[in-house]
């Protein structure tokens, strides 16, 4: 038998009499923040003092936990709700938010974000600081909203999901054992161009369209971290995720496409089909790789994905209410000036193929064939 199964009800215990005793003396909230060591690439030993000399004592009774294996953030998660924890604070990466807030989702306990992964890619979305004593200070303030998730084959993503090329760099950094931006960008760079397209039938609630495509995602928020926008116009607050299909495209397109993902730009690139949608159906012509959150796992062709309106409470930034990260003005020079090339080269080689068909159909009636 695991130890936490030993130790479960006691862990329960201890955090439903901190919780009653926190109410009972000052009406304070019963706050318990779940670290993980692992994540990112820095040391987290400081963040425990850290956080008891920044956060308020007059408004929380608080409590720091760490984890000590993959899915360990979950499972103490749950045990806080059902102790009735008022705020559940991720400290850690994306992964570590997903763990913690697919625990918590439609109850009546909030999310607090501390970020310290590699990408932050929620905690960028939502504008809380990096820096941990500024991610406290937003815990203080204790602004909480609700807040949009979404499934994909009944697991929880809070970010991004997707299937395709990010799934495949997903596995690939996963296998890598080193964290950070370097390693996800060695990958990109050697697997990349070999990376072969996919059909995808993708069913909404306005019909079935075929794509071959690179990589489909589907976005709750606007980035995958590192402020890489996938989903540049994406909201957590409207009921509907964006979908984003990224046609096959040469080595010529891809600088054009990293600039537009790094400069907010990537809804203009004419490699890319964006539509928003509540639910969808894909069908694929083989198995392969997801990810949700960054995190992937292999799963069947078939693949449904959904968004829940308004299903998690989180503590958000009071003074943001989107990013403020505008476009840079020489990157989206060089955006401008890539997608001009290539809309050029688009209609050059749409004319030469229109040239080809011409001249065949000439050649077919001066030879009789």
């Amino acid at each position: 038998m695991h130890l936490l199964g030993i130790f479960s009800p006691i862990m329960t215990i201890i955090l439903r009499k901190k919780h009653y005793f926190c109410t009972y003396m000052k009406k304070k909230s019963s706050i318990v923040f779940i670290l993980n060591p692992h994540s990112g690439t820095q040391s987290k030993m400081q963040l425990p003092a850290l956080i008891d000399s920044t956060l308020n004592k007059e408004k929380f009774c608080h409590k720091v936990l760490f984890t000590e294996y993959p899915g360990h953030a979950a499972d103490i998660a749950k045990q806080c709700v059902d102790a009735n924890t008022d705020i559940v604070v991720a400290v850690g990466g994306d992964g570590t938010i997903n763990e913690v807030a697919r625990s918590i989702v439609h109850t009546q306990t909030a999310l607090g974000i501390i970020p310290c992964g590699s990408g932050n890619g929620l905690a960028r979305h939502l504008c809380i600081p990096l820096d941990p004593r500024k991610a406290i200070d937003i815990i203080n303030n204790c602004k909480i909203e609700a807040l949009d998730y979404g499934v994909i084959n009944n697991l929880p993503f809070f970010c991004t999901c997707g299937m395709g090329f990010d799934a495949f760099i997903s596995l690939k950094f996963a296998e890598a054992g080193k964290r950070g931006p370097i390693t996800y960008i060695e990958n990109v760079l050697r697997e990349g161009l070999k990376y072969k397209p996919e059909t995808y039938e993708v069913e909404d609630e306005t019909g079935t369209k075929k794509y071959k495509a690179y990589l489909i995602a589907c976005a709750n928020a606007s980035q995958y971290g590192n402020n890489a926008y996938i989903a540049p116009k994406a909201t957590m607050t409207d009921g509907l995720m964006d979908v984003i299909v990224m046609e096959p495209f040469t080595a010529f397109d891809a600088p054009q496409i990293s600039i537009d993902l790094m400069n907010r730009t990537l809804d203009m690139n004419s490699k890319i089909k964006t539509f928003r949608a509540k639910s969808i159906h894909i069908h694929r012509s083989k198995p392969g790789a997801i990810h949700f959150d960054g995190d992937p796992i292999m799963t069947g062709s078939d693949i449904d994905v959904h968004i829940e309106a308004q299903g998690i409470r989180i503590i958000t930034n009071p003074d943001e209410t989107e990013d403020p990260r505008q476009p840079n003005q020489m990157l989206n020079a060089f955006s401008i000036f890539f997608n001009n090339i290539n809309n050029v080269r688009e209609d050059i080689e749409k004319q030469g193929r229109r040239i080809q068909a011409i001249n065949k159909a000439l050649l077919r009636k001066l030879t009789g064939n």
